[in-house]
């Protein structure tokens, strides 16, 4: 079933779109989560509580072209958000390395009166990345989205640990400049 199809039973509020979300994504999202929290109990949590946000989302919303897209990004925040729930009091060490990995080229404390900016970023973000190679931009993401171990991304595309090292702090710096050219300071 494709995502259009699977949209159109969460907006006739069919609860199967539930059932398909979960057939079609269900390992993927489970992934993220994992990622994030090392947890595999939590990560089936997380993930059903993504299934729940996204019943609640379709509608107004109707991501009939990037259902993944959509309810990726709700189990990731989610993931997050319990980590940071959970960790209050001390912090993850991947968490922390990749904050503190990206506060280098990204600006910080956003608040309300600067939303437009803020999805300004994402766009200027957006077209960074789409203007990288492939293997940079696949790199990056797995990276920063998924929250992949430099590890993993060495065995997933058979590239040696200093290449990705090096390809991750390179695009750093070129999206730090390609920011600081966008107007963004970081």
């Amino acid at each position: 079933m494709d995502d259009s199809q699977i949209v159109e039973l969460y907006l006739s509020r069919d609860e199967s779109a539930i059932t398909q979300t979960s057939q079609k994504y269900g390992t993927k999202l489970k992934r993220i989560a994992q990622n994030v929290l090392s947890d595999a109990e939590t990560s089936k949590e997380c993930e059903n509580d993504a299934y729940l946000q996204t019943w609640n989302l379709i509608p107004p919303n109707e991501p009939r072209t990037y259902l993944f897209s959509f309810v990726g990004k709700i189990v990731r925040h989610l993931a997050i958000d319990r980590l940071r729930h959970e960790n209050r009091q001390k912090r993850s060490a991947l968490y922390c390395e990749l904050t503190d990995e990206m506060q280098e080229c990204i600006p910080g404390n956003i608040d309300v009166s600067q939303e437009f900016d803020a999805k300004e970023l994402s766009e200027t973000i957006n077209k960074f990345l789409e203007a990288c190679p492939e293997e940079q931009r696949n790199i990056f993401v797995r990276r920063y989205w998924y929250f992949d171990s430099v590890t993993e991304i060495c065995a997933k595309y058979s590239l040696p640990q200093s290449k990705v090292k090096t390809t991750l702090f390179r695009m750093r710096e070129k999206l730090k400049k390609h920011l600081a050219d966008g107007g963004f300071t970081v």
